[in-house]
């Protein structure tokens, strides 16, 4: 009969201390909070875990994952970013940012992050075009971008696509437009390698996708779900599935997609059909403008003094 003794470490009666555990395995662990947790929680549990929370390495992902309650937080997200941006001491490879960012603080993140390699922007509505172009032409190695809910325009997203010639991932996500092949032209003439291609709620129509068909000949998955001004019937629906290994239809289920409520899907109480409508009364529906920034006062230099 087998025995059924546990390992040593846990027999009954006895606890780990998870604060002797080896700084390898403590950092695989605290790898799998974000960095509000890190820089709010974990870091202050013990001088062990403070060690391998500065440690530079802890820092080539940074996910300020957060739900949006900005007012109702007793932190500063901006001055926390740069603080976390610091810390990586210019191996930062990866950020994800969620409802804060400005167009100061993705400069900042650029300047001290040549090396970047994937940058997530959700809902960051301060961050401006001239923002966003003036922090990528100092990431050329950017290869995966996504901007869910932000604004750009087609020509910022040409000025992009030419100061990133490895860019391979691309997740523009916005609320349903007007048809428009500004962004669809712009992806065809600056970003032959794409490999993903994420154009939800776009408003591109038949002949943008054509000219990214002609021009991306390295696309394997291509979303096109919310994209209602394109007919994804007959002969193009057939090209893009010769074409393209995966393929999202306009009306297919969006479960998998974070679109909000409806209120924040409509803000002002618009509908689909109402931004399709030649209605000029919505032009001004996406102008999304004016960006702030916040003091360089550091609050965490009072915890790089602590637990040491």
């Amino acid at each position: 009969m087998a025995s059924s003794s546990l390992p040593p470490a846990m027999e009954v009666g006895e606890s780990r201390n998870w604060t002797e555990l080896p700084p390898e395995l403590t950092s695989l662990i605290l790898h799998r909070l974000g960095a509000i947790e890190i820089l709010e929680n974990a870091q202050k549990v013990c001088r062990s875990w403070r060690r391998v929370c500065k440690d530079p390495s802890m820092w080539r992902k940074i996910d300020m994952h957060n739900l949006g309650d900005l007012e109702d937080m007793e932190f500063n997200l901006d001055i926390m970013c740069r603080h976390a941006v610091d810390r990586s001491q210019g191996g930062l490879v990866e950020i994800d940012i969620w409802y804060f960012g400005t167009d100061g603080l993705l400069n900042y993140i650029a300047d001290r992050s040549s090396n970047l390699r994937s940058l997530r922007l959700t809902r960051c509505s301060q961050i401006t075009d001239d923002g966003l172009v003036e922090a990528v032409l100092k990431l050329p190695l950017l290869e995966d971008l996504e901007l869910s809910y932000c604004s750009l325009s087609g020509v910022s997203l040409k000025v992009l696509g030419q100061s990133c010639p490895n860019m391979k991932i691309l997740k523009l996500k916005s609320y349903p437009q007007k048809e428009n092949d500004d962004d669809a032209l712009a992806i065809a003439e600056t970003m032959p390698k794409l490999r993903h291609l994420q154009l939800f709620g776009n408003g591109l129509s038949d002949t943008g996708l054509n000219a990214i068909l002609d021009s991306c000949l390295n696309l394997e998955h291509l979303d096109l779900r919310r994209c209602f001004n394109v007919n994804l019937i007959g002969d193009l629906q057939k090209r893009c599935s010769e074409r393209v290994k995966v393929v999202r239809h306009p009306n297919d289920s969006t479960h998998d997609i974070d679109i909000g409520s409806s209120e924040d899907e409509y803000p002002y109480g618009f509908s689909d059909i109402d931004l399709m409508s030649d209605d000029t009364e919505f032009d001004d529906y996406y102008d999304l403008t004016g960006a702030s920034d916040y003091s360089d006062y550091d609050q965490f230099d009072y915890y790089d003094d602590m637990l040491i």
